[in-house]
């Protein structure tokens, strides 16, 4: 299978993200810390609520920071690198209480982590083409497909725009019945999503489609456990519990 992104990053952006991450780091995060870290009201809110031991947040079947926040070190992109992770060096934060607390300081960890990983991908980007060149498991890019009225390529007069291959390559890999053929059995992928771990678990009989596919989405799981993490609590705990869970409502919607 191929890999890569559409399109190559503009000349502006890596200045940019350099200026993004001087300020993230030297006034933002700092100002969060200010904010909330030795806050009294955030800290009685949030300490010691929504608890949940490491065991019971494993057999829940929780990841992302709501499993790390009970002490669980579990990151698939440390234990399982994909895309290149592994040749970036970056720390997983966890916690040890697994309240809703030790839940807020592992994201706000990994906001430090991410700017990590970030500034490493900008320092180290390689030169070169930005997706595999193969059109039968890439759709060509557009200039090799359309015409413009003159038969010319609409930014550079002297290159010829379109192509009967592109076309046909472009037919093949969108008509059904076409398309990639993926060799018949199963798999399951799964990458480090900021609320934990999102797989995809597909079988293929041989044909362009999936004969089943199944989504593992973390606020699914997550979110599960909420019932269990305010027993004994107030129902304003709701807010800084649910909040804590980060849930996405599209993931539970299905």
């Amino acid at each position: 299978m191929s890999e890569g992104v559409a399109n190559d990053i503009p000349d502006t952006m890596v200045p940019l993200v350099r200026e993004f991450l001087k300020e993230f780091r030297e006034q933002a995060l700092p100002e969060m810390e200010a904010l909330l870290n030795k806050n009294r009201i955030w800290i009685d809110r949030t300490k010691g609520v929504g608890v949940i031991s490491a065991e019971e947040a494993i057999n829940w079947g929780l990841t992302g920071p709501c499993l790390r926040g009970s002490g669980i070190p579990w990151d698939i992109r440390k234990v399982e690198p994909y895309s290149s992770y592994e040749d970036f060096d970056f720390e997983i934060p966890y916690g040890k209480n697994g309240d809703t607390y030790d839940r807020y300081l592992v994201r706000l960890e990994e906001l430090r982590q991410s700017c990590n990983i970030i500034e490493q991908a900008v320092e180290n980007l390689p030169e070169g083409p930005v997706n595999c060149l193969d059109h039968k498991h890439r759709l060509p890019d557009k200039s090799h497909v359309y015409k413009t009225p003159d038969h010319t390529h609409p930014y550079d007069p002297t290159h010829p725009y379109g192509s009967i291959e592109g076309l046909i390559h472009h037919f093949k890999l969108i008509m059904p019945g076409h398309g990639f053929q993926a060799p018949v059995g199963e798999a399951y992928a799964a990458t480090e999503s900021p609320n934990g771990e999102l797989g995809f678990y597909v079988v293929s009989d041989g044909h362009d489609v999936p004969y089943r596919v199944r989504v593992r989405p973390p606020s699914f799981y997550n979110y599960q456990v909420l019932p269990r993490l305010l027993e004994g609590h107030m129902v304003a705990d709701i807010v800084t519990v649910l909040g804590s869970l980060n849930v996405i409502a599209g993931e539970l919607d299905r």
